[in-house]
């Protein structure tokens, strides 16, 4: 009984820890050549928070982070150029910002089912969850600012794709630690 009654406190917690790991993780940025869109370490934040929570927590962490950056808290990575709050989300980031909770989901998805167990597994789930996030990244930048698919790549993807492996690969190796603070998802989690 003990268990249960501390249960909904330590989720509770455990989603606040991560969106205030992915905010965090927002403030180390800087800026990339030819592109509004910068280097930031969240990626790294959003497929590791996923991994350790499960799909259900994870996914509700990154949902609380872009509706704090959207009403104007001070989490989304700084910057002199990007709009802030909500307009953030309409800006050249917001593809990406708006795909962080689906990279957790299908992360934290993916723990559930083994993939976090061995290394390379869990690095592949990472990698699911960079997809994700660059799908909406890209998606966005072509449809709303480029109206090209090889411009967005280029200015939205290849620039960044050997950091944010690097990324995957930290994140892969810090899932066993995350998992002894918070334990490995359950399915459903």
């Amino acid at each position: 009984m003990r268990e249960s009654s501390l249960a909904t406190p330590i989720r509770v917690a455990a989603v606040a820890l991560a969106t205030a790991f992915t905010a965090a993780a927002a403030q180390f940025t800087w800026p990339a050549p030819l592109t509004a869109v910068p280097f930031v370490l969240t990626p790294l934040a959003v497929v590791l928070t996923g991994a350790a929570l499960g799909s259900r927590l994870g996914s509700l962490a990154q949902v609380l982070y872009v509706a704090l950056g959207a009403a104007g808290v001070a989490v989304f990575a700084p910057s002199a150029t990007l709009p802030p709050g909500m307009l953030r989300l309409t800006g050249p980031t917001g593809g990406y910002l708006l795909a962080y909770p689906l990279a957790a989901y299908v992360v934290g998805w993916l723990a559930e089912r083994g993939w976090g167990r061995h290394y390379v597994t869990s690095f592949g789930a990472m990698l699911a969850g960079l997809a994700v996030i660059y799908l909406g990244g890209v998606s966005w930048l072509t449809l709303a600012y480029t109206h090209s698919l090889q411009a967005a790549l280029t200015l939205g993807l290849a620039q960044f794709v050997v950091l944010d492996v690097a990324k995957a690969v930290v994140a892969a190796m810090l899932l066993p630690r995350a998992w002894r603070l918070v334990g490995p998802p359950r399915t459903g989690s």
